[in-house]
């Protein structure tokens, strides 16, 4: 059974609308489009290229999809050489409500059963990446459709935008599988895994808080 492993980048407000770009997602006049770009560094690009390593399968949302359509299949060599080797060569799968054009080679529309679409996907591949697509992600964390979280938290606030947590998550546990790794700029990666259960509670006066 294969892991669907959510990629994301945010801010430290956890904005994470429209982080390479002014042209990315510009839904409701968002006016800080390619935020992520001043703070990207060696050590952040080459945390973000170990994290794609043994990917074989994309998940996106249909404003995701269309913008890596029309970006990726054009990118040939250069610095990003490597990411759009990997994006045009394995599967993409889209959830959408609408009918999206699938020109992009290796494209397939999933049905309105995301749950069983994505245990077929499961059963084909390792390791299923979803990028951005934040609209998806809140369905994803909603019915607990992920197995791996990796959050790049960047040292801005915003406070506008789209959030990574917007009203779709549910109580669960995650467990940090390894230390957070922080960049030159400030930058800090973080992994988690889902964990079984929901959050416990606790009284910080007791003697034993909840060890």
């Amino acid at each position: 059974m294969g892991l669907i492993e959510i990629e994301l980048f945010a801010t430290l407000d956890l904005v994470g609308q429209a982080p390479g770009g002014p042209e990315e997602d510009p839904a409701g006049g968002f006016p800080f489009g390619g935020w992520q770009a001043p703070l990207i560094d060696e050590v952040a690009g080459a945390q973000i290229g170990a994290a794609y390593e043994g990917t074989d399968a994309l998940l996106l949302g249909r404003r995701t999809y269309d913008l890596f359509a029309s970006y990726w299949p054009h990118q040939k060599g250069g610095e990003d050489g490597d990411i759009a080797t990997l994006f045009n060569s394995v599967p993409k799968y889209v959830a959408s409500r609408g009918t999206p054009d699938l020109s992009w080679a290796g494209s397939t529309h999933l049905g309105p059963d995301l749950g069983a679409a994505l245990r077929e996907v499961r059963e084909r591949h390792e390791h299923i990446k979803v990028v951005g697509s934040l609209d998806l992600v809140q369905t994803l964390l909603h019915e607990g459709l992920f197995d791996r979280l990796d959050l790049w938290i960047h040292p801005v606030v915003l406070g506008v935008g789209k959030k990574v947590f917007d009203g779709g998550e549910v109580p669960a546990n995650l467990t940090l599988l390894a230390p957070p790794a922080a960049s030159p700029k400030g930058t800090v990666y973080l992994r988690y895994a889902l964990a079984e259960g929901t959050p416990r509670t606790g009284d910080m006066s007791a003697p034993d808080r909840g060890v």
